[in-house]
């Protein structure tokens, strides 16, 4: 039997609650899967003002130490258009694992082009200005549930792009996709990611008011999940929340591509973006230092973020906190630990392959760690209202928000899937 004669996983980006399209005046438009229709185009003041976050996080200080140069970042999604203005000379050569016509920088959606641009766009002719604009983009393009209902497809291309981005010169993985059914070759691909050395980011979810399921690759113990947050630091109401949260970056407000035909910027919400972030925020980090491994740059990461809550303790919904490169780049916070330890499975990675637990049947109810009480997370029917905003550093200054106990959980001992 071929690959593509299996039924491929339903699977969504996540990108796009809502959808304001950018000009000169913002325009209302109905959205499908997260990508809003044709308006006019928005110039490069308008499309780079909107980057809201780059100020937020210090991004032009920092760059005067470091802008990701010397780090590849794989992106798995939709594809990456190299041709836009902000990428040109940023993409390197990738893979199509799709099974279908057209390769990795063959963008059927916009979606991989805007990460790909958040991570490290050059803002050059109007585009968006990468949080990153050092590092390169290595392309791996897979297919959404729409793909796959028009064109034959590769059942593995999740599999399939994991393990060559595994096997990349890339050293940060970053993937905006998800599906609430995770697979035996799908995990074991993000195992020997992590036994290669990679830092694997993917976004958590938008649908945390509907149903709110785990969702893979994030929910699997060696990836960082990452949620949505605003400018105050609340979490977005559409951020799926639990114990795949490991930590929140901006991701409500922050444009995007409309559409294939990269027109346009659109302005909405996403834990997409957020992974895109998170991802570009590990990249400086790592450019500023070459000779850590991935368990001490996501132990910097870790120990660095925005929270006024004890340390060692998570929140569901924002994990470890409000990622914050600069408090390591500018002020030199941050404890990198053990280069062989990972801060996610608290494992031996070096020389590992990843597989040392033995791992449940994918058809089981998979838990990301080891904490089944619901006692140790947060109240399932707390309210998010204010309990989940926490300090955003604006320019050196701490904005101390209210937060609730009841958001938090102990620190989580993780067991196999």
């Amino acid at each position: 039997m071929t690959a593509g004669m299996i039924q491929p996983r339903k699977r969504r980006v996540h990108l796009g609650q809502g959808g304001r399209l950018l000009g000169a005046v913002a325009v209302a438009a109905a959205c499908s899967l997260g990508f809003a229709g044709v308006a006019p185009s928005a110039t490069a003041a308008d499309v780079q003002s909107e980057q809201w976050y780059l100020s937020a996080m210090q991004a032009e200080e920092m760059w005067k130490t470091t802008t990701g140069e010397g780090i590849a970042v794989a992106v798995i999604d939709t594809g990456v258009n190299s041709s836009t203005p902000s990428l040109q000379g940023q993409v390197l050569k990738g893979l199509d694992a799709t099974g279908a016509a057209g390769g990795e920088t063959d963008d059927y959606t916009g979606h991989g082009t805007t990460m790909a641009e958040l991570i490290a766009g050059t803002g050059n002719g109007g585009g968006l200005k990468g949080l990153a604009p050092g590092a390169k983009i290595i392309p791996y393009r897979i297919t959404n549930t729409e793909f796959q209902n028009k064109h034959s497809v590769n059942a593995y291309d999740s599999r399939d792009a994991i393990r060559a981005a595994s096997d990349s010169e890339a050293q940060i993985i970053s993937m905006s996709f998800g599906s609430e059914f995770p697979t035996t070759e799908e995990r074991e691909a993000v195992e020997y990611a992590q036994s290669k050395g990679k830092l694997f980011f993917a976004s958590v979810g938008n649908n945390a008011q509907e149903g709110n399921e785990e969702e893979y690759p994030a929910a699997y113990r060696q990836v960082v999940g990452v949620s949505a947050a605003d400018k105050s630091g609340k979490v977005g109401e559409f951020s799926q929340h639990g114990q795949v949260t490991d930590i929140a970056a901006p991701g409500i407000d922050v444009p995007y591509w409309c559409d294939e035909t990269f027109r346009e910027y659109c302005d909405g919400d996403g834990t997409s973006q957020a992974t895109a972030i998170a991802a570009a925020s590990a990249a400086l980090v790592w450019s500023a230092h070459p000779e850590w491994t991935a368990n001490q740059v996501l132990n910097v990461l870790f120990d660095t973020a925005g929270r006024d809550w004890k340390k060692g303790t998570l929140s569901k919904y924002l994990g470890h906190g409000l990622i914050r490169p600069s408090m390591n780049i500018l002020k030199g916070k941050g404890t990198p630990g053990d280069p062989d330890i990972s801060p996610l499975t608290h494992e031996k990675t070096s020389g590992s392959t990843g597989s040392a637990a033995p791992s449940a049947p994918t058809s089981a109810e998979p838990e990301k760690d080891g904490q089944t009480d619901d006692a140790a997370m947060a109240d399932a029917g707390a309210e998010q209202n204010d309990n989940d905003q926490l300090v955003w550093i604006l320019g050196g200054v701490a904005a101390v928000l209210v937060l609730g106990v009841a958001t938090f959980a102990l620190v989580r001992q993780r067991r196999a899937i």
